[in-house]
């Protein structure tokens, strides 16, 4: 499914890499109680190819900050291949183009991803409570 906007075009997008590891019974009964406290965290990088596509890897980790022996590990790079206009030629708007615009476009599949990931792990319940805000991330970041 192509998508469009006035600044890029999404070309294609697909499920790169994905990772559920939990060692043993034990971490999984020890994970699952604790489940609520892991936290997500995030990495946007993009390589440019001909033509003024872009690739764009979004990666998700669910984990635990914690020092834990026992901890699962739940991981998911998403891809998203996209065109970018012609007009667009200042770093900084290609920069938000792929930190944010393509970001909001690809969350709710990315999202519903890392759930089925973590419900088909045996950790079913799982919510994510407050969506990601890209934008407020990307002033965080550069400002």
């Amino acid at each position: 499914m192509i998508t469009m906007t006035k600044k890029f075009k999404i070309l294609g997008k697909f499920i790169k890499d994905l990772s559920s590891e939990t060692r043993d019974i034990e971490t999984y009964l020890f994970v699952r109680d604790r489940i609520g406290k892991y936290q997500l965290d995030i990495d946007i990088n993009s390589k440019a190819h001909k033509n003024k596509m872009v690739e764009i890897n979004t990666t998700f980790k669910f984990i635990d900050k914690e020092e834990n022996q026992k901890k699962s590990h739940f991981e998911i790079v998403y891809t998203t291949v996209i065109k970018v206009n012609e007009e667009i030629k200042e770093r900084k708007e290609l920069e938000k183009i792929i930190l944010i615009d393509v970001q909001d476009k690809i969350y709710p599949d990315l999202e519903k991803s890392l759930l089925d990931l973590l419900h088909n792990s045996g950790y079913r319940g799982i919510k994510f409570e407050k969506k990601v805000n890209f934008e407020n991330l990307y002033k965080q970041k550069f400002n």
